[in-house]
C-alpha cells in the first residue's frame, strides 16, 4: 500500500478469508471487510464506522515479521458485545502501518465457541475433584457454583439439595445472587399466593427445565410480588432448572438464571447437566462421609465400652474383694492391727482414684447427648451452669424463640450443641476470662449463637495458638487478624492450623450450610459466632387457583414449615 493506507483495500478484503479492519489513533473503526462486519453482528460496513473498536493497539510503528493473516501464537482476545445479540470472543493480531503509523490493521477471527468449549471442560474438571479435597459440603457447592457462572457469564446459580428423608430442601451452593435469609420464606409465601415453583416439577420429572424470559414472567405476576424487589436487584432473562442424580435418586437441584440475550441451546444444557452430576457426587460422597464419620464414632464408644469393662469394672471388682477381706477380719471378733487397716486403706484409696480418673477421662463420650436427653436450649443451660459452677467464670445465657428452639431437629441441635459446648472449652482452657455472654435463638429461621467473653484474646504473630484450627483466615475480619496473616493463608496462614483443636467446629456449622466467624481484640476478648439456615420442606400439595386448577401440576409436595436459607425460583 503506497501514498494511502487505503489503496488497495478492496481487492484485498472482499476475498480474506478472516475479519480485517483498520483502525484510526483512537482505536476507531474506519475501514472493514465483509467478515469483519459478519463477526460483529452488523447489517452492513456503515454501522461501524467510527464505533471503538475491542481492540488494544499496538505500541511503536515497527513493522512486525509475522505475517498478518499466518495462524501464530502471538494471538491475542478480544471480548465485543454486539448491539443486539450474544457477547462474542475475537482471536487478533494488530499491526500499525510503517507507511502511516497512525492507522493500524486487525485481523481477528470468533474463537467464542472453541474458548467456551475449552472453559467448560476445564471447570468441570475442576470441580471433579472438589469433593476429595474440600472439607465441606458448602464450600464445594459454593465452588461448583462459581465455575458455572464464571464459565458461562451467567446472573447467578444456586444449588440445593434434599435431606436424607426428601422432605427439606436446604440451599447449599449460590454465586451471583445476594444472600437473604428470608428468601425461601418469600417463596413459599409466593407458592402460597399460586406462583409456579418450577424447581419443584425438576425433582418430580427427574428433568432439566426451560424457562425462556422467566424474568418477564415474574415481574408481572402478582403472586410473586414479595420476590419483585429481590430477583429483580439481579439482571437476568430466562431460567433452567436441573436435577441433581445420584444412585437414581434426585439429591436437590441446580437453578441457573441467564442474562439477557444469552442462549439456551443443547451445549449449554449439556454442561449444566454436567455440573449437576459434579454437584450430586459431591452430595453423595458428603453423605457416605457422613455416614462412615458415624460408624466411626459407633466403633469407638464400643472400644471405650470394652476398655471401661476391661479396666474400670475389674478394678471395680477387686475393691469389692478389699472390702470383703476387711469383712471377713471384722467377722473374726478380735482385734484388727492397725498396719493391716492402714494395708487395706490404701489399696482402696489406689483403686479409688484409678477408677476416678478412668472414668474421667471416658464418662464424656460414653454419655448420652446433653442435647438429646434435654433439648438445645436445656442442654446448653445445663452446661453453663455446670462449668460456671467448676471454674468460678460468670456465664450469662440468653435464649430467643424458645418454643421455635425446641423444633430444631435432633442432628442439628447436636451439632449446635457441640459447638457452643467447645467454644465454652476454649474459654476455660485458653481465655483467662471473667465473663462469658451466650446468645442461642432463631432468628428469621436461621439458628444462631454467640460466644462472648472478656478474656486477652487470640495471640498475636500468627504462631502456633494464634487462631483455633477450626477458623480459616479468611474467616477472621481483616481488622482482627494477627499482623502477618494473610486472607486465604500463605505460609503465616499455615500456622493457624495448630490451634486449640477446633475444626469440627467449623465443619458442624458447613454440614448443615451455615458458617462460623471469630472476632478477636487484645482488649475486646474473643467473639464467636454461628449462623446456620433452617431448612425449608417440599410442599405436599400445589396451590390451588382461582379456578380450581392447580399452579405446578405434578410438583414434588412441600409442607408449610418455614426455613428458608440462601436464594431460588
Amino acid at each position: 500500500m503506497s501514498g494511502s493506507p487505503l489503496v488497495g483495500w478492496d481487492d484485498v478484503a472482499a476475498v480474506a478469508p478472516d475479519g480485517l479492519a483498520v483502525l484510526d489513533d483512537a482505536g476507531r473503526f474506519l475501514r472493514l471487510n465483509p467478515a469483519a462486519v459478519v463477526l460483529c453482528g452488523a447489517g452492513d460496513e456503515a454501522e461501524l464506522l467510527g464505533a471503538p473498536s475491542p481492540f488494544a493497539l499496538v505500541e511503536g510503528a515497527a513493522a512486525s515479521q509475522v505475517g498478518l493473516l499466518e495462524e501464530q501464537p502471538d494471538e491475542q482476545v478480544a471480548h465485543w458485545v454486539p448491539a443486539a445479540g450474544t457477547r462474542r470472543e475475537f482471536a487478533y493480531r494488530a499491526r500499525r502501518l510503517p507507511a502511516d503509523p497512525k492507522f493500524t490493521v486487525v485481523s481477528f477471527r470468533d474463537v467464542t465457541a472453541a474458548w467456551h468449549r475449552q472453559r467448560r471442560i476445564a471447570a468441570i474438571a475442576r470441580t471433579s475433584i472438589a469433593p476429595a479435597s474440600k472439607g465441606s459440603l458448602g464450600s464445594t457447592l459454593d465452588a461448583v457454583a462459581r465455575q458455572i457462572v464464571r464459565t458461562d457469564g451467567l446472573a447467578g446459580v444456586q444449588i440445593l439439595i434434599l435431606d436424607g428423608t426428601g422432605r427439606e430442601l436446604r440451599l447449599m451452593g449460590s454465586a451471583g445472587l445476594r444472600h437473604w435469609d428470608a428468601f425461601l420464606d418469600r417463596l413459599l409465601e409466593c407458592r402460597d399466593r399460586g406462583a409456579r415453583l418450577c424447581m419443584l416439577d425438576t425433582l418430580k420429572e427427574r428433568k432439566p427445565i426451560v424457562v425462556p424470559h422467566r424474568w418477564a414472567q415474574i415481574r408481572t405476576d402478582p403472586a410473586w410480588e414479595p420476590l419483585h424487589g429481590y430477583l429483580g436487584e439481579l439482571n437476568w432473562d430466562s431460567f433452567v432448572s436441573v436435577p441433581l442424580m445420584a444412585r437414581g435418586r434426585a439429591e436437590g437441584v441446580l437453578n441457573a438464571y441467564f442474562a439477557p440475550g444469552q442462549e439456551i441451546g443443547s451445549r449449554t444444557l449439556e454442561f449444566l447437566a454436567a455440573m449437576a452430576e459434579q454437584a450430586a457426587l459431591a452430595v453423595d460422597y458428603a453423605t457416605l462421609l457422613q455416614r462412615e464419620r458415624e460408624g466411626a464414632r459407633r466403633n469407638e464408644r464400643q472400644r471405650l465400652a470394652r476398655d471401661l469393662h476391661d479396666s474400670i469394672v475389674q478394678q471395680v471388682f477387686s475393691i469389692g474383694m478389699q472390702a470383703n477381706a476387711v469383712g471377713v477380719l471384722g467377722a473374726r471378733g478380735g482385734p484388727v492391727p492397725a498396719q493391716t487397716v492402714r494395708k487395706f486403706a490404701d489399696e482402696v484409696g489406689a483403686l479409688s482414684q484409678t477408677v476416678l480418673a478412668d472414668l474421667r477421662a471416658m464418662v464424656h463420650e460414653l454419655r448420652p447427648s446433653s442435647s438429646t436427653r434435654l433439648g438445645l436450649e436445656d442442654a446448653v443451660s445445663a452446661l453453663v451452669k455446670s462449668t460456671a459452677n467448676r471454674t468460678g467464670i460468670v456465664i450469662r445465657l440468653l435464649c430467643e424463640e424458645e418454643e421455635e428452639l425446641e423444633a430444631v431437629e435432633p442432628e442439628l441441635a447436636e451439632d449446635m450443641y457441640r459447638i457452643v459446648a467447645e467454644a465454652i472449652h476454649n474459654v476455660v482452657k485458653h481465655a483467662e476470662a471473667t465473663t462469658v455472654a451466650i446468645r442461642l435463638g432463631v432468628r428469621d429461621h436461621t439458628l444462631t449463637a454467640r460466644v462472648h467473653d472478656d478474656g486477652r484474646g487470640l495471640p498475636e504473630g500468627g504462631g502456633p495458638g494464634a487462631v483455633p484450627e477450626a477458623v480459616r483466615p479468611e474467616d477472621v475480619p481483616e481488622a482482627d487478624r494477627p499482623e502477618g496473616v494473610p486472607e486465604g493463608g500463605g505460609a503465616a496462614g499455615a500456622a493457624w492450623d495448630h490451634g486449640y483443636g477446633l475444626t469440627t467446629m467449623r465443619e458442624r456449622a458447613e454440614r448443615w450450610g451455615g458458617t462460623m466467624r471469630i472476632r478477636s481484640g487484645a482488649k475486646n476478648g474473643t467473639t464467636v459466632s454461628v449462623v446456620i439456615p433452617l431448612p425449608v420442606r417440599v410442599p405436599e400439595s400445589a396451590p390451588v387457583d382461582s379456578d380450581g386448577s392447580r399452579s405446578d401440576p405434578g410438583a414434588v409436595p412441600l409442607h408449610e414449615t418455614p426455613n428458608p436459607a440462601r436464594s431460588g425460583s
